[in-house]
């Protein structure tokens, strides 16, 4: 299914590249739409910029800005104040906001696995989770995971250090672990220590909430689901495209991100692939971005567990099916 979605993928690259003139003579047609980042442009966003750069937003009628973010900004409160129309989100920040009564909702998981990991120095005995307990992690402040992994695998808070997003105290460390992004963290350990990391995937753990997910108001779901539907089918045909061919979406990353190199930009890539980020088993029959109910729950009894939310929310308003799961067919022919 993977494979002959690829196959397809270079069709969509062809005709979109081959329409980009038609399109951009009427931009003045195309609804507007504002889409916040949840950080700088890098290779976990590549299918957007791909949409954008091989004019499959203008197909869909759409005008779409993106626009990267800092570690200053709250995408949420961009959101909720109306300055963008939709954002990137996450499944655990999607049900606090349940929670915490904003009226946001999540339209599309475009991440079947959660990015985040735990890196160990290789050749010291630290290759699993349950070889870490005793051992001090560099883990920033207020991480939902911790706690998930304090309950599963007996850790203590005495071995929580600071992370300040910077892998020199891991690197002195050898007895260490430091939490990180699967496309990001473990290239800059190679850069700087010379040495390829062990890489724990905490979805393999069994933390596993949709990650990099499109959320937007519930207002513009229920006034104008017509647009939302439009940006979804684009976004997720974006994706298709960008891992058939990133080259086109690359250019706009790196115009976006001076700081991105081309070497960075292929590591996060081939990272996303190699350890199936984006494709499950849902994913590869219903499309990229698929959701469903058990992985929705399973996520809110674990956060319940480890005191993260109250049991009484309603999770189920976190989240809606009604822009995905349409097949792998209906979105590579939009």
């Amino acid at each position: 299914m993977k494979l002959s979605a690829f196959a397809l993928g270079s069709n969509i690259l062809a005709a979109c590249t081959n329409s980009n003139s038609r399109t951009s003579e009427s931009q003045g047609n195309l609804d507007r739409i504002k889409f916040s980042l949840d950080w700088k442009a890098e290779a976990e966003y590549g299918g957007f910029y791909q949409a954008v750069a091989t004019g499959i937003y203008q197909q869909q009628g759409l005008d779409v800005a993106i626009k990267p973010a800092s570690p200053q900004t709250n995408p949420t409160q961009l959101l909720m104040g109306g300055v963008v129309d939709l954002i990137m989100g996450g499944a655990v920040n999607a049900l606090q906001a349940v929670q915490q009564g904003i009226p946001k909702i999540t339209v599309a998981a475009i991440f079947q696995k959660d990015i985040r990991v735990l890196l160990t120095h290789p050749g010291v005995g630290n290759d699993s989770f349950e070889d870490l307990k005793g051992s001090p992690i560099f883990i920033a402040p207020g991480s939902n995971f911790w706690l998930f992994l304090k309950a599963k695998y007996g850790f203590t808070d005495d071995q929580q250090r600071p992370y300040n997003f910077n892998v020199a105290p891991f690197l002195v460390d050898k007895n260490s672990a430091q939490q990180g992004i699967l496309t990001s963290e473990p290239y800059i350990v190679e850069k700087e220590g010379g040495f390829k990391p062990n890489i724990l995937l905490l979805a393999d753990a069994g933390y596993n909430p949709y990650a990099f997910t499109i959320e937007t108001t519930k207002k513009l779901v229920e006034t104008n689901p017509d647009l939302v539907q439009r940006f979804v089918d684009a976004s997720i045909k974006g994706w298709y495209s960008y891992l058939q061919n990133p080259e086109p979406g690359n250019e706009l990353i790196k115009k976006d991100n001076p700081e991105m190199t081309d070497d960075l930009i292929a590591y996060g890539f081939n990272k996303l692939k190699e350890y199936d980020v984006i494709f499950s088993e849902d994913a590869e029959t219903l499309g990229i971005g698929a959701m469903n109910d058990q992985r929705w729950e399973t996520l809110f009894n674990d956060l319940v567990a480890v005191g993260v939310l109250d049991g009484n929310t309603d999770y189920k308003q976190a989240y809606t099916f009604d822009f995905v799961n349409k097949g792998v067919d209906y979105y590579l022919s939009k």
